[in-house]
Order: C-alpha cells, then sequence, then structure tokens
C-alpha cells in the first residue's frame, strides 16, 4: 500500500467510529464541567485537598515509573542477555505480576505486613515487635504500583533488547570499553524509546487505578472522584477533578513525543537476526538470582500464598462460599468480547497510522493513550450520562459496559497490532494488490495472517486488564451481572477474607493463563527469526 493512496472506507469509517469513542469522556467532562462558575471551579480545583491530590498523583506517577525501571532493566538484560540459570523460568515469573490484579496485590501486602495482626507481625512478635511500621500511604502505594506495573515495561525493554544489533556492542567491546561500560555508553542509549514508551504505560496505570489507593489510604485523583460520585454525587465536580487528569494525562503526551523525537532509535538490520553474545554472570550470578527471587517472590508468590492461606481457613471452618461460577462466567464473557471488539477497532487504526499516515490519523492514535490514562470511572461516568439522557434502552447493559472497555483498553490493542504491522514489509502487500486482490481482501489474506502474534497478544492483553477492571463494571454491568472484580472487592469491603481469597485465586488462575498466551508469542516470534 503506497502512501500517496487513499485509506479504504472501511479502515476511514473504523477511525471515526474510534475517534467519536474516544471523544465521549472528554465531551461529557466539558458538559459537566460547564455547569460550574469559573471562579467556582477555580476555587475547587484550588482547594489545598485537591492540590494536595495533584502533588501526590504527579509524584505517584514518577517514582512508580522510576521503580519499575530500576526493576525492568536488570530482569530484562538477565533473561535476555546472560547466562542466569533457568532463564525461561525467571522470565515467566517476572511477567506474572501482570496476571494480578493491583486489588488483590495491595490486599496481600497489608496481610503481610500491615502494623498489626499481619504475618510478618505475628512472626516477630515473640521477638518483642508489637507493630511494624505502617505500609498504609506513600509505602504500600508505591510497593503495590510498582509490583504489578513494572511487566508493561519489562516486556517493552526484553523486545528492545532483543531487536538490538549485536554488532554495536562488539565495536565497542573491540574500543576497550568492558562490559559495564558497554552497556551504560551504547546499550542503554538504545533503549530509550522501550523505556519511554514502557514508562508512560506504568505511569498511566498508576494514575488511573483505583483499588491501590483506596486500600492503602492514599489520596489520588480517582479516589477523589469515586468519592465525589458515590458519597456526594456531585458529578459537576467529580468532572472538574476529571479535566485536571485528563490535562495531566495530555501533558504527559507532550513530554512523551517531546523525549521521543530526541531518543535514538534501535534498528533491525540484517546483523540482528544473529544472537547476540551471552554475557556471564559469574560471581554476580548468586546475586542475580536473589534479585529475581524477591521480586518473584513479592509479585506473584505472595499474593498466591496469602489467598490459599484465607482459602484453606474458610475450608477449615465449613465456611459457605459463594458461588463463584456465574462471576467467572460474567468475568471471561465481558472480557472475551471486549478482546474481540477491541481488536476489530484496533487494526483499521494500526493500519492507517503505519500504511496511511496524517496528522489526523496521527492524533486519534496517540489520543488511545489518554483514554488508556483515563480512569475507569470516568469513562463510565460519561457513558452513565449519554445513555441515561439520549440512549436509556443501553443503560446498564452489557453493549455499554463493552463500549467503555473498547475506549479503556483500545491503547493495548493498537500497540500490540502496531508493532507486529511495523516489521511487515509493506511490498508484500502491494504484491497481492497487483494480482487482483481488493483492499479487504488483502487484508484477510495478507496482513492479518502475518501479524497476527501482535494481534493475539493485544486481544490477551486486552482480556486481562477487563478481567481486573472494577470502576467501570461496577458502574455500567447489568444488574445481577457480577463479574470476579466486583465479588473480590464486595468481599474486601465486608472483610470476607475466605470469599476475597476464593475470587482471586480464580481471576489468577485465568489470568495467569492468559499470560502465559502472550508469553508464548514471544517464544513463536523468537522461533520465526531463526
Amino acid at each position: 500500500m503506497s502512501k500517496a493512496v487513499r485509506p479504504p472506507l472501511f479502515l476511514t469509517i473504523a477511525a471515526v467510529v474510534v475517534a467519536t469513542a474516544i471523544a465521549l469522556p472528554l465531551v461529557y467532562l466539558t458538559i459537566r464541567t460547564a455547569f460550574i462558575g469559573g471562579e467556582d471551579l477555580w476555587e475547587l480545583i484550588t482547594r489545598p485537598r485537591n492540590l494536595m491530590i495533584l502533588v501526590n498523583s504527579v509524584t505517584m506517577m514518577a517514582i512508580v515509573a522510576l521503580l519499575s525501571a530500576i526493576i525492568s532493566i536488570p530482569l530484562a538484560f538477565l533473561t535476555v542477555r546472560t547466562d542466569l540459570p533457568a532463564r525461561r523460568f525467571w522470565l515467566i515469573m517476572t511477567t506474572l505480576p501482570l496476571a494480578v490484579p493491583s486489588y488483590v496485590g495491595s490486599f496481600a501486602l497489608i496481610a503481610a505486613f500491615a502494623p498489626r495482626g499481619s504475618f510478618l507481625q505475628l512472626l516477630l512478635q515473640p521477638f518483642g515487635v508489637e507493630e511494624l511500621p505502617s505500609i498504609y500511604g506513600w509505602p504500600g502505594t508505591m510497593l503495590a504500583l510498582t509490583l504489578f506495573t513494572y511487566p508493561y515495561m519489562l516486556l517493552s525493554i526484553r523486545s528492545a533488547l532483543q531487536g538490538l544489533d549485536p554488532s554495536l556492542e562488539e565495536a565497542a567491546r573491540s574500543m576497550g570499553y568492558n562490559s559495564r561500560q558497554a552497556f551504560f555508553r551504547v546499550i542503554l542509549p538504545q533503549l530509550n524509546p522501550s523505556l519511554i514508551a514502557g514508562g508512560l504505560l506504568v505511569a498511566l496505570y498508576a494514575l488511573r487505578d483505583f483499588g491501590t489507593p483506596s486500600l492503602m489510604q492514599f489520596d489520588t485523583f480517582t479516589q477523589a472522584i469515586f468519592v465525589q460520585y458515590q458519597a456526594s454525587f456531585d458529578r459537576d465536580s467529580a468532572a472538574a477533578l476529571s479535566l485536571v487528569l485528563v490535562a495531566i494525562v495530555l501533558f504527559m503526551l507532550w513530554l512523551e513525543n517531546r523525549t521521543r523525537s530526541r531518543a535514538g532509535y534501535y534498528t533491525r538490520g540484517s546483523a540482528s537476526l544473529r544472537p547476540a553474545k551471552m554475557v556471564k554472570l559469574g560471581k554476580w550470578k548468586l546475586p542475580a538470582l536473589i534479585f529475581c527471587g524477591i521480586i518473584t517472590f513479592l509479585g506473584v508468590l505472595l499474593p498466591i500464598i496469602i489467598t490459599a492461606f484465607w482459602l484453606i481457613q474458610g475450608l477449615s471452618t465449613n465456611y459457605e462460599f459463594i458461588d463463584l461460577l456465574s462471576p467467572a462466567l460474567n468475568s471471561i464473557t465481558a472480557a472475551g468480547l471486549a478482546a474481540i471488539i477491541t481488536t476489530l477497532f484496533a487494526l483499521p487504526i494500526a493500519i492507517l497510522s503505519i500504511r496511511f499516515p496524517s496528522k489526523v490519523i496521527a492524533i486519534i492514535e496517540r489520543s488511545t493513550y489518554v483514554s488508556f490514562g483515563v480512569p475507569g470511572i470516568v469513562v463510565a461516568l460519561s457513558l452513565v450520562f449519554f445513555g441515561a439522557n439520549y440512549l436509556p434502552i443501553l443503560y446498564q447493559t452489557l453493549p455499554m459496559l463493552l463500549f467503555a472497555y473498547l475506549v479503556l483498553f483500545l491503547q493495548q490493542s493498537v500497540g500490540g497490532v502496531r508493532t507486529s504491522l511495523l516489521q511487515v514489509n509493506p511490498q508484500v502487500e502491494e504484491a497481492a494488490r497487483s494480482l487482483g486482490n481488493s483492499p479487504l481482501q488483502t487484508l484477510k489474506k495478507v496482513t492479518i495472517p502475518l501479524v497476527s502474534p501482535g494481534i493475539l497478544s493485544g486481544a490477551v492483553l486486552v482480556f486481562l486488564t477487563a478481567m481486573k477492571e472494577l470502576p467501570a463494571t461496577m458502574l455500567l454491568a447489568p444488574i445481577g451481572f457480577d463479574t470476579l472484580a466486583m465479588e473480590i472487592w464486595k468481599a474486601t469491603e465486608n472483610v470476607d477474607f475466605a470469599d476475597a481469597a476464593a475470587g482471586s485465586l480464580t481471576i489468577l488462575l485465568v489470568s495467569m493463563i492468559s499470560t502465559f498466551v502472550v508469553l508464548s508469542q514471544e517464544k513463536v516470534k523468537s522461533k520465526a527469526k531463526v
């Protein structure tokens, strides 16, 4: 497909639908905020509490992104470029925190490290430790969000490392650089694009997260918006706070775009097809294993151990568990349909952005990051407004919930498809067109099969994130359509640890299977290069 050719009509229509979907929350927020006078709006935004929330949110994003980089860079290098024992095992274990909902992980951290009554405090009590330092507030929030979001950055950096041309490092070594100097002066600068992209996803996820700040008693915009809506039903104030949050996301995207334009991108030449020389860890092998073990224990094993303990406690007391079959089926149904629908709309956006680039398409493609960074409650409130006022037939129905998932998680699918499409030579598609195939036939016969790994990976990531989504699901799900995320949250609020554990283990099992599918695609792609 040549850039001079106009894009097919069906791709353009899909892009218009996506642009409309992404614009709805912003239109709603603008309408709601218009009911507040200028002076009242400024007074609301500049309240000491709201300014504190602003500082909390921005600082939280920066710290979580920084800590994620500190964890992800060593893990990526260890699992790609070193002789670390059981590299494949550690890759899987350090990626599995993607499968842990942040509110489940936070619940496990509180049970393990809370000041009183936690597992650690009870273990240390015979030694005279009556109370541990508080995990609530800054410490717990930073720890939980970092542990359960860093895999987004890890996967990005791993992909970049695998695509680096080893001849660049070899040239540095021939100039007298040792391994450490070659890493910091040659390899690390080439990872800037993946660090920026991964850091943006981590920061946006931290900004939109609701469960962790709520459980850790930490004031952020998402929590404040939810309280304004649920406790006081002040939707105008909630909309004003949401617009401030959207402004933060837009500023981050502007900053990311400026930084990315100055970053040196890695290349995939013919030399990159041969594997790079493995670095021997030597005396650093044991510290590396300990580092991987600590991250795996905190991010994967601890949530499983804590939830399993509460489950066993319930079983030992003949506790009557809630029926999780229906919520599990509801979760799988909603998340599965969301993955399919999101993929169908992500394909046109990715194809247009790569094969038919323009300023309009670039804006639409970049705006998917905005929708990903906006909390689920903001999207849900916008759909409640439009549904109740203009489409009551769709209010609190499954289609409306799926539409919310499309707005929230489109970026994850677009990113996967776009990455795969960049590796497809456009001459292959042009050859198919020259043989008489229509654009739609070329898409079905050539493009989709070639980018299928990216399509599947993006779809699984959407499925995984939709399974964990809480605020949008609580506000938009049909009456009686309870999901695992909703059951876990209700059980946690009611201090029903056994029910929360049963739901958590169920969602962990389903999510881990999805994560294995994503990792299997990496294995398939690596084999295809050989």
